[in-house]
């Protein structure tokens, strides 16, 4: 009988993880990119809220060079691909209005109270707030959902509380804080074939969100 595991990581959890960084990981990253320099305004200062490797941050710096990012983690990981500082996952540590925008990539569903990161975020972002996350919509949603954030988070011991919000409930936060909804995409085509069938639908959305004191964009 072939042993399950390799060392103490499942051969499966190998498997999975290899199919993700070969196949959907780059797509994801190239098409996240594509859609947040739609959305970060000209010349602006970006904080990077839970900015992991920085990778996306990186390749955002490549494709829009008249930014400067500043990420921030929980959990700092070595050889990071931008400035990293650590924060508690609570609050920012950065003044009022430090940046022109926050960016939030699939950071929001792990924090414990995420409405207020959501206003941490708009405390620093002196413009707008950016967020790439998931929307509690549709047959097998929380499954779906929670098995994405397995694949890939739970190798570098990233916290999964999974605090999924349906769109409702995203709008209503941004109403309660003060932020008005400029742009809201659902449909990034993140996955490629066939796995778009089952990981993309209506579970992913990128939004801009401007603050409602600020007179531009």
């Amino acid at each position: 009988m072939l042993d399950a595991t390799i060392g103490s990581v499942p051969v499966a959890v190998r498997i999975v993880d290899r199919i993700h960084g070969s196949l959907v990981f780059p797509r994801r990253v190239r098409v996240l990119v594509g859609h947040l320099a739609d959305l970060i305004p000209q010349g602006a200062r970006v904080l990077d809220v839970g900015s992991g490797d920085g990778l996306v941050a990186a390749s955002l710096l490549e494709r829009r060079d008249d930014l400067s990012l500043q990420g921030i983690d929980v959990l700092v990981r070595p050889a990071a691909h931008i400035p990293v500082q650590a924060f508690d996952g609570e609050t920012i540590p950065f003044p009022d209005e430090s940046f022109d925008a926050a960016l939030l990539v699939d950071v929001v569903h792990h924090a414990e109270r995420p409405l207020g990161l959501l206003a941490e975020a708009k405390r620093v972002a002196g413009r707008c707030v950016v967020i790439k996350d998931h929307v509690l919509e549709g047959p097998l949603a929380a499954s779906t959902l929670r098995f994405m954030d397995w694949v890939g988070n739970a190798r570098y011991g990233v916290a999964l509380p999974h605090s999924y919000w349906p769109k409702d409930r995203w709008l209503e936060a941004a109403a309660e804080l003060g932020l008005e909804v400029d742009v809201w995409r659902s449909s990034l085509g993140l996955y490629p074939r066939p796995a778009n069938l089952l990981f993309d639908r209506s579970l992913h959305f990128v939004a801009r969100l401007n603050r409602a004191d600020s007179g531009q964009v």
